[in-house]
């Protein structure tokens, strides 16, 4: 006989302690995105009309090149997140899975670095 209440056995188990991380970092750079959205379209709105080259002066600024590369990073890293979920919810087979989990943080990565590169290449003048 076994005088164990069945939660107790289950405290513990299981994935459950890594979905709090993933759902704060979810809300933390969906807030981080909105404030960097409103400094985009103010960015945007001030280049109308410009040309490649009053473009590329005004990314040479450091903080707006340091803006711009925290605006990719932080979507990047929040559409990982995002597709991360869907793929957990919705793809049932265990090797389909963990190919695209692979895929996803590969296109994420590499997606990350060319954008910084480019960005980092126009902000120096290369």
């Amino acid at each position: 006989m076994n005088l164990r209440n069945p939660l107790a056995n289950a405290h513990n188990h299981g994935a459950a302690g890594d979905g709090v991380s993933h759902w704060w970092s979810q809300r933390f750079t969906a807030i981080l995105l909105a404030l960097l959205t409103v400094w985009l379209v103010y960015a945007l709105a001030s280049l109308v009309g410009a040309d490649h080259a009053a473009a590329s002066q005004w990314l040479s600024s450091p903080f707006n090149a340091a803006m711009a590369i925290l605006f990719v990073v932080t979507s990047l890293y929040h559409g990982k997140l995002g597709l991360q979920v869907v793929i957990e919810d919705y793809i049932h087979q265990r090797f389909a899975e963990v190919s695209l989990q692979v895929l996803v943080k590969l296109a994420t990565i590499i997606g990350g670095l060319l954008a910084v590169i480019a960005i980092l290449k126009v902000a120096f003048g290369d």
